[in-house]
């Protein structure tokens, strides 16, 4: 984990509310790794006080990407900083993405959920080029097909993608998990499935529920409100089959079946 001063090279919308930043990170790029997050100080001031937790997008060279999206006062600052700005990053933070060697690799979107999947994405497509049986399937789920992010990136990438929206606009009407539903049986007699999924909390209990009932291995990345981002402050635990963990330290990245739901 460093803590450095990173000069902004690159912030412009990409779609609706929805950003695309880039950052010199030169000493992060080592330790970065799919599922991994930078925390960012948005501003010098006390306002915003807090940082904000960004996935890793990609990483391209001696940058570091994020996509964010415009939800409140925080990232409303960020998304008027200018290139040649400069950031306060700490990172890279937390466990990322173990990658399974499987014939099968399905990934899971649920809207912002998109954001650390392409940079799992390219780590697996590394992999398909080793050996051309390896396939590559994408579900992105969202509310509107306006809100649908990164499919033409995920489809240079090799990718079978599969999109889904709550409203029909686009793609298979209906929750992303019941798009996986729908998809499973096509592809579950192959076995050597491995699902990753990054999304809402709904979205991922679903997740959970199917990989353990069609025994496939699962990784989720928890979506939390977190505070400190180094473990200290405890704001983001979540309960699991060995206890309470923290989101920011011991994940975002966990094994599906080791989380503990809540009923609510």
């Amino acid at each position: 984990m460093l803590q450095i001063r990173s000069k902004l090279l690159y912030n412009q919308r990409v779609q609706g509310g929805f950003f695309r930043l880039v950052a010199r990170a030169a000493g992060m790029i080592r330790e970065a790794a799919p599922g991994k997050f930078v925390d960012i100080r948005i501003d010098d001031g006390y306002g915003p006080l807090l940082r904000r937790p960004f996935s890793i997008h990609r990483v391209r060279e001696q940058n570091i990407e994020v996509i964010y999206e415009v939800l409140g006062k925080g990232t409303e600052v960020l998304s008027r900083k200018k290139p040649g700005e400069y950031l306060d990053i700490i990172g890279p933070l937390g466990n990322g993405y173990s990658i399974l060697d499987v014939r099968y690799s399905i990934l899971i979107a649920g809207g912002m959920g998109v954001a650390p999947l392409i940079f799992l994405t390219e780590k697996l497509a590394e992999r398909k080029t080793q050996n051309a049986k390896r396939k590559i399937i994408v579900l992105i789920g969202a509310k509107t097909k306006n809100e649908i992010l990164c499919a033409k990136e995920f489809t240079r990438l090799g990718c079978d993608v599969k999109i889904s929206t709550d409203d029909g606009s686009r793609g298979f009407k209906g929750k992303v998990t019941d798009l996986l539903k729908k998809i499973l049986p096509f592809v579950i007699c192959h076995k050597r499935l491995a699902i990753y999924a990054c999304g809402p909390r709904p979205m991922l209990k679903e997740v959970s529920r199917v990989s353990t009932t069609y025994k496939i291995p699962a990784q989720i990345s928890l979506e939390e409100h977190l505070a400190c981002g180094i473990g200290a402050c405890l704001g983001c635990v979540v309960n699991t089959k060995e206890g309470f963990k923290r989101v920011c330290k011991e994940g975002p990245v966990f094994n599906a079946e080791e989380i503990i739901w809540p009923d609510c």
